[in-house]
C-alpha cells in the first residue's frame, strides 16, 4: 500500500495551490481518501473528506469556503484545491485512506508554506 503525495510548495498569501495523492496497493474506490494537516506545535485536523465514489464530500467549517476536495477514480488519485491561502494555511498536508472496516493508510505528507 502506498499513499503519495505531491504539489505541495511556497506560495504567496492569496493565491492557490492543489495537491494530489496518488494510491495503490488497495482498491482505491472501497475507501473514503481525507486530507489532514498538521502545522509547527499544532495536532493534526482534519481537513477534508470524499466518499468512495466522490458523491460526498465533507470539510472543516472555517476551510469549506476556500478548499475544495476531488477525486478520480480511474487514475487512483485524490486532490486538494486551496484557495485564498493565508499564512494560516502553513502545514504539512496529509493523504489518508479509510474503509468501513477500519482499515487506514497514511500518505508521508506535502508541505505546504504561505509566505510573502
Amino acid at each position: 500500500v502506498q499513499l503519495v503525495e505531491s504539489g505541495g510548495g511556497m506560495v504567496q498569501p492569496g493565491g492557490s495551490l492543489r495537491v494530489s495523492c496518488v494510491a495503490s496497493g488497495f482498491t482505491f474506490s472501497d475507501y473514503a481518501m481525507n486530507w489532514y494537516r498538521q502545522a509547527p506545535g499544532k495536532e493534526r485536523e482534519l481537513v477534508a473528506s470524499v466518499s468512495g465514489s466522490g458523491a460526498y464530500t465533507n470539510y472543516a467549517p472555517s476551510l469549506a469556503a476556500r478548499f475544495t476536495i476531488s477525486r478520480d477514480n480511474a487514475k487512483n488519485t485524490v486532490y486538494l484545491q486551496m484557495d485564498s491561502l493565508t499564512p494560516e494555511d502553513t502545514a504539512v498536508y496529509y493523504c489518508n485512506a479509510l474503509s468501513s472496516y477500519g482499515d487506514r493508510y497514511w500518505g508521508q505528507g506535502t508541505q505546504v508554506t504561505v509566505s510573502s
